[in-house]
């Protein structure tokens, strides 16, 4: 089994529902996405996708999420913004983006700040 990581990072506010009164307040933080994919077989030029290719496929979903109030955006509308299902957003998108490569996402972590972070696996 092969896996690849890349690291990229967004910032972005958000108000957390039905957590602790200082997180009802309006913040925000500069995440950092961790991304792992992984794969049993190599393609023909000997890597289990191109490295240039994930992190454009990656780059569309920070994008949408990039400086913005994620309360607001139609996924947040009923679901609450948390880094754990941050990161399962990006998860479910990247991996209907990459299906046809053959590779899986095995787990995507969001660090909302250098010592806390929520982690989504995907179970085999």
């Amino acid at each position: 089994m092969f896996e690849l990581k890349v690291i990229t990072r967004f910032a972005a506010a958000h108000q957390l529902k039905m957590v602790t009164k200082q997180c009802e307040n309006l913040h925000g933080h500069n995440w950092k996405i961790e991304v792992c994919v992984a794969g049993g077989t190599l393609n023909d030029a000997g890597v289990l996708i191109d490295f240039g290719e994930l992190k454009k496929y990656i780059a569309t979903i920070i994008d949408s999420l990039d400086h913005k109030f994620l309360n607001e955006l139609e996924y947040f509308k009923d679901v609450n913004p948390s880094s754990e299902n941050i990161a399962l957003y990006i998860a479910h998108k990247l991996q209907a983006m990459i299906n046809k490569h053959g590779v899986k996402v095995s787990s995507v972590t969001a660090w909302e700040s250098d010592d806390a972070c929520a982690t989504f696996k995907y179970q085999d």
